[in-house]
């Protein structure tokens, strides 16, 4: 059906050139865009790559590497690279040469290497999303041992596994127009809306429910509670009380409440509103990326959008879109993570001062933490 050196992910066949397109306009599609392609795609990965590998850098040099949220975007700064590694590279080194020259055996393990680094992209964000559900919904059992971190992470790579089979039956290495190329082929119409159909339900449709699914339900939450009655009770033992719903505190260090660690709204930890709100955006920044790609692909598939060198050029552009989510991931999280990144760079500084005067600044300084 479709040639993927004009799509991406690469192990989702482009429905917009079809094995009558190709047949029709002998070569063509191999060229189409060629040079604008390849440039957009060595930017991009240059941003996925440099953009990842800082943030792997510095939650691993953070304090708080071991926390829960750094835990979690470390796992989906590693999918997010392995993306750029596999998929972008891939399209960069296949667009370049035309023709594949890995043969039949490399056809499929690439295939099927694309696919897992593009389902691990995607479920690391629905157990992110899950793990700050559950830090919102049971904040007391929130600090409890690793296994629920180490289940969601595994579940999320064992998924992607799992579904990246079929590209490891289906693929081949085949001459077509008199170039070797990774193709994936099914002989009725049928099958190929049945298999883009599959793929965008659970690499889009059902990941995007559930994600919307807990941010609804942690919405509610936060909502429900800065919704009690929380304030302060005067009386006469110069004591000061705080009525938090049912319940009525003592002030400590006689503080006001909307002083203390928590929101202002006194429940929510400024922290863990930081890490949803950031979970959040990035969320978005997925469903903008990705949601043209399957809506396009979903209709052209169906029949609803007509063949033609203006359908394969739109298609190329809002095929473009979908790597972006990868490069964008590193820049939200600086964003959100400013003294993070910043002590990155001091630390790089660092490394090229004398020893005397990296001791003298280093009594000066005390080092940051950032949850």
């Amino acid at each position: 059906m479709a040639d993927d050196s004009a799509d991406y992910p690469s192990f989702l066949p482009d429905s917009n050139v079809t094995t009558s397109t190709v047949n029709d306009t002998p070569g063509s599609v191999f060229y189409f865009y060629k040079n604008e392609q390849l440039t957009f795609l060595c930017i991009l990965f240059a941003m996925i790559v440099v953009g990842n590998s800082l943030v792997i850098l510095a939650i691993a040099l953070s304090n708080n590497r071991r926390s829960r949220m750094n835990i979690f975007m470390m796992n989906l700064a590693i999918a997010d690279l392995s993306a750029g590694l596999v998929n972008v590279m891939t399209d960069i080194i296949w667009k370049s040469t035309i023709d594949w020259h890995a043969g039949n055996v490399g056809c499929k393990i690439v295939r099927y290497s694309q696919g897992v680094v593009t389902y691990a992209s995607t479920y690391a964000l629905v157990a992110l999303s899950l793990d700050r559900l559950h830090a919102i919904a049971r904040p007391l059992g929130f600090s409890g041992s690793g296994l629920r971190i180490r289940l969601l992470v595994g579940l999320a790579w064992m998924f992607a596994l799992l579904f990246s089979i079929p590209m490891l039956i289906i693929t081949e290495a085949r001459v077509i127009n008199g170039r070797m190329q990774c193709w994936v082929d099914f002989p009725q119409p049928w099958i190929w809306k049945l298999y883009i159909t599959t793929i965008a339900v659970i690499l889009f449709f059902i990941p995007a429910i559930i994600i919307a699914v807990c941010y609804i339900i942690i919405v509610v939450i936060i909502w429900s509670k800065s919704a009690l009655n929380v304030g302060e009770i005067p009386n006469s033992s110069g004591t000061r009380l705080i009525k938090n719903g049912g319940h009525i505190y003592v002030a400590a260090n006689n503080r006001h409440f909307k002083d203390s660690a928590t929101s202002s709204r006194g429940l929510i930890p400024k922290a863990k509103m930081k890490t949803i709100k950031m979970t959040l955006v990035i969320v978005l920044v997925f469903v903008i990326c990705w949601s043209p790609f399957f809506v396009f692909d979903l209709l052209d598939v169906y029949g609803f959008i007509e063949q033609s060198q203006e359908s394969v050029a739109l298609s190329t552009f809002i095929q473009s879109l979908a790597p972006l989510n990868s490069a964008a991931n590193p820049i939200i999280y600086a964003s959100f993570n400013t003294k993070m990144c910043v002590n990155l760079f001091q630390r790089k500084g660092k490394r090229h001062q004398s020893p005397t005067s990296y001791n003298s600044h280093m009594s000066t300084n005390t080092r940051t933490t950032v949850n």
